[in-house]
């Protein structure tokens, strides 16, 4: 039951975004199904943990086949073979039956997510500091002393 109205929100959710939001949605499926490929591993369920490395994967094909190399230029290119390493080592991983490549594909998605989310949601701008330039006059001395109740 849980994981049909969880299915009905990400299906809603994909239907009404725009393409920022579902590069993000892409990066958040393949990471969960990574995390879930590293659970199946430690728990030897060779089925789940293929299943799950192929789905990574058939999303990585996905975000490649997404990148518009005219408009990205060097960008898209190099997106595109980080993916193309991601699907590699994730195919490693399962051949070999390691841990390590899938925390690698881990971290790299992390980190691209992390950059992704800067680019959909910009920080506001800092104001700039101010000038000592600008700063006001100090006042004058007998300005000072008067506060105090001294005399000159």
């Amino acid at each position: 039951m849980w994981q049909n109205a969880h299915d009905a929100y990400r299906e809603s959710r994909i239907l009404a975004a725009d393409p920022l939001e579902l590069v993000h949605v892409l990066y958040q499926a393949c990471t969960e199904s990574v995390r879930e490929a590293r659970c199946h591993l430690a728990a030897g369920d060779i089925a789940a943990r293929c299943q799950s490395i192929s789905r990574a994967h058939r999303i990585l094909a996905e975000l490649t086949s997404a990148l518009d190399h005219e408009r990205g230029g060097d960008l898209s290119k190099r997106l595109a073979r980080l993916y193309d390493y991601m699907q590699r080592r994730l195919l490693e991983a399962n051949i070999r039956q390691d841990d390590a490549p899938m925390g690698e594909v881990l971290g790299l998605l992390s980190t691209l997510a992390e950059a992704w989310d800067a680019i959909r949601h910009p920080a506001q701008a800092l104001p700039e500091p101010a000038s000592p330039w600008s700063q006001p006059m100090p006042p004058e001395p007998a300005e000072v002393y008067a506060a105090h109740g001294w005399n000159l």
